[in-house]
């Protein structure tokens, strides 16, 4: 299971960082990611990053911007998003992947079988 945290109201220019902790499985073998789903849109990727955290990759979006990194003894993941816009506005979803590659990220939504709840990130103007 997935629990994801951290979302709320925020203003425009500003950072926050969001929290994913994992649980039932082998955290430091699952490929992680975050992905999130603005009103009206289709889910989309944000960030991923490889089982030891060795490599990441990010949407152009949030690239320069967004920091993801995950804390393996802790079974926590994390996204820390800074220079906040109107359109970051989303709700914000963590994902593993329970049969990736060690040092390979993923970056499409079929690519990922577990899913946390969803958080919601509104960003004010």
């Amino acid at each position: 299971q997935l629990q994801a945290s951290g979302g709320g109201l925020a203003q425009a220019g500003s950072g926050l960082r969001l929290s994913c902790v994992a649980s039932g499985r082998t955290f430091s073998s699952l490929s992680m990611s975050w992905f999130r789903q603005a009103p009206g849109k289709e889910r989309e990727f944000v960030a991923a990053i490889s089982w030891a955290g060795t490599r990441t990759n990010y949407a152009d979006s949030v690239k320069g911007r967004s920091t993801i990194f995950r804390d393996n003894a802790n079974n926590a993941l994390y996204l820390s998003l800074i220079s906040l816009k109107p359109e970051d506005t989303a709700v914000y979803y963590c994902a593993a992947r329970t049969n990736g590659v060690s040092g390979a990220y993923y970056t499409s939504v079929g690519a990922y079988d577990v899913w946390g709840q969803g958080t919601l990130v509104t960003v004010s103007s």
